[in-house]
């Protein structure tokens, strides 16, 4: 609805100093009865300060600033009144009698007052024969009481009726518009005044009705609700009104310490706020972030974290979960801390806010409470996806392996009788240690798993067909879990590795079958005893040999297919470690020696039993372009041809 024109007038208070072609409007002093203006005279800038000019030195005399030099110099700030010229040289010569005078004596003062009280009594008289006079003219009639001043005859005094000339036009129009203007802007504040108030009130009542909404919503969501102590300053003696008129929103663990669940509360806002419908009190938003530093024999170190994921605070669901999310990391990392100083298998650096576990050989294990806000600015991007995944799985256990304990202690604390409590809490460090177990235990089948895999690489080079099987964790998902939250006992896991040597025959002096537990048992099965390997080198050593006895079985075999047709007979021995071939005139001996990175070297010597000399015949290395399967073969036929 378009509003009516008068409503549209907008006057300006300011006094307007240029008329509508742009000239400035001189100001008027006066209208003479014939209607001319009378206006004030312009006045030059120059000759203005040069007449104030002048008065400072007729009003406060020539040397006045050199007096307030003077005092800004003696530290007396006070303003420099004026003094008489005459005593200016006598004030300047005595500055202390100057100063004395500032305060005036009781005779100074008496003086003072028989002057003025002179002029005030002369004063007085005039204002009362002024007083009497006007009582006197405005009398048209004869007053009631008498009066204490005579009469004066009519001839005395006249009168004149002076009438007020007729108001300028322009002059009251601008008056009205004036007044129509003042009165337009104070109802129109009024007007705003009671609009934002009844604003006001509305969003009150409308918060008022959301409050109480949003409660049942986190009833609803099965929330804990406490009543919220009494305000400070409430009565609390005998007889006092002591009910909650407010409850707080708890989102602490049951079990968790005492601090931590006095600060997991929360409480709805009572007031306007920006976007957060809770308030957290004691919410400090730090997460818990897990990382890993794996660092090879070159030196070369991969870094990599868990992945922190955050909910928006838009909804109150998601606010509680976030908060209760730093409250329990928050307490991980306390229990973290106080477990970091008994780990009997690893040592640890701990700071404020950083741990830092030297978990295994060249594996770094560090949690640290990092700013959320910061976290989920820069993001969780990381490029080695199975190092993160391992970061994620460590956070995962920790959260499962604190809510085991807490589910232990109400077990206990719900017992109607004393009880011996469980392994876990035998140890002293029931969440980390875990973690470091798997650590080393991965650590430990990295290692055996690079000394298998160069047997088997050696293997193939000297065309020996083998195959490998690695399985570190034996478990399947469903048992790992159990494993993870059973007792000290029951949470080892385990694994197995099987080497098949020459997989044309699989028999049971072909295959090498080792199986490991965490978090560094090693067992070797062998068909005549099982041994427990304690070091890499024991299993370099045990690894040698085994394949050795299966090389010079197949040796002893393919010689045996070859030299059928003369009747030579093979054997393998093993205090000697060389495998024997014997015909008529010649004796053959083949050596198996293993260098670097089992690297297989073959010798061949042959005996003449004439002269019983032991001469060298070939040798075979991993440079051969021949397998050794066929230079053995390419060997004996050699031999035999020549025989």
């Amino acid at each position: 609805m378009e509003q009516p024109s008068w409503k549209k007038t907008k006057l300006s208070l300011e006094r307007p100093y240029k008329d509508h072609k742009g000239e400035p409007i001189p100001v008027l002093l006066d209208i003479a009865p014939d209607g001319v203006q009378l206006f004030e005279p312009p006045q030059d800038p120059t000759k203005l300060l040069g007449e104030n000019l002048r008065r400072i030195f007729i009003e406060r005399g020539i040397d006045f600033f050199e007096r307030q030099d003077a005092r800004r110099a003696t530290g007396d700030l006070s303003v420099p009144q004026a003094l008489d010229t005459t005593d200016d040289k006598a004030e300047l010569d005595h500055p202390e009698e100057v100063a004395s005078k500032a305060i005036m004596t009781p005779e100074e003062l008496f003086k003072m007052r028989m002057e003025i009280m002179h002029q005030l009594l002369i004063a007085l008289g005039e204002m009362t024969h002024a007083r009497e006079l006007l009582s006197l003219l405005l009398a048209s009639t004869a007053p009631i009481d008498p009066s204490p001043v005579s009469s004066l005859p009519s001839s005395t005094l006249t009168a004149s009726i002076v009438t007020k000339p007729p108001p300028i036009p322009s002059v009251e129009a601008f008056n009205a518009q004036l007044t129509i203007g003042g009165k337009d802007e104070a109802l129109r504040k009024a007007a705003s005044l009671f609009k934002t108030a009844a604003n006001n009130l509305e969003k009150s009542r409308l918060r008022g009705q959301r409050y109480w909404v949003d409660a049942l919503k986190i009833r609803r969501a099965n929330w804990g609700l406490v009543p919220a102590p009494l305000p400070f300053g409430a009565p609390t003696g005998k007889g006092a009104e002591k009910t909650s008129k407010d409850f707080f929103v708890s989102f602490g663990l049951e079990e968790s310490p005492a601090h931590f669940r006095r600060r997991a509360v929360g409480h709805m806002a009572t007031y306007e706020t920006s976007s957060h419908v809770l308030v957290f009190p004691h919410r400090q938003r730090v997460r818990l972030q897990v990382s890993l530093i794996l660092t090879d024999p070159s030196g070369f170190a991969r870094t990599a974290s868990n992945n922190i994921t955050c909910l928006s605070d838009a909804s109150l669901e998601d606010s509680l979960k976030n908060a209760q999310r730093e409250m329990i990391e928050e307490e991980l990392f306390s229990v973290l801390i106080k477990e970091a100083s008994t780990l009997p298998t690893a040592s640890a650096q701990v700071a404020e806010r950083l741990i830092v576990i030297d978990a295994a050989q060249g594996t770094e294990l560090k949690f640290e409470l990092v700013d959320g806000d910061s976290v989920d600015a820069q993001g969780s991007y990381t490029s080695d996806e199975r190092l993160s995944a391992t970061c994620n799985l460590i956070y995962f256990v920790l959260q499962g392996h604190l809510l085991s304990l807490h589910a232990s202690r109400k077990s206990r604390r719900l017992s109607s009788s004393p009880q011996r409590p469980p392994a876990i809490f035998l140890n002293k460090a029931p969440l980390l240690q875990p973690i470091i177990d798997l650590l080393q235990y991965q650590v430990f089948c990295d290692r055996i798993k690079v000394e298998l895999d160069k047997m088997v690489s050696a293997l193939r080079k000297t065309g020996i067909p083998c195959s490998l099987r690695f399985d570190g964790v034996g478990e399947s998902g469903h048992q790992l879990v159990g494993h993870l939250v059973a007792d000290e006992t029951g949470r080892r896991i385990g694994g197995e590795a099987l080497l098949r040597i020459d997989a044309r025959q699989v028999t049971v002096s072909e295959t090498l079958r080792l199986t490991f537990l965490s978090p560094s048992s090693l067992t070797a099965h062998l068909p005549q005893a099982t041994l427990s390997i304690a070091s890499i080198p024991q299993l370099v050593q045990l690894l040698s040999d085994e394949v050795e006895k299966c090389l010079l079985n197949r040796l002893c075999e393919l010689g045996s297919q070859v030299s059928e047709r003369i009747g030579a007979t093979w054997f393998v021995d093993f205090v000697s470690g060389k495998a024997v071939g014997r015909w008529e005139g010649s004796i053959l001996n083949f050596r198996i020696i293993f260098g670097k990175d089992f690297a297989i070297h073959s010798s061949a010597y042959c005996l003449n039993r004439a002269g019983h000399q032991l001469s060298l015949l070939d040798t075979y290395t991993p440079e051969t372009s021949t397998s050794l399967v066929a230079w053995l073969q390419e060997l004996l036929e050699k031999t035999m041809a020549e025989s």
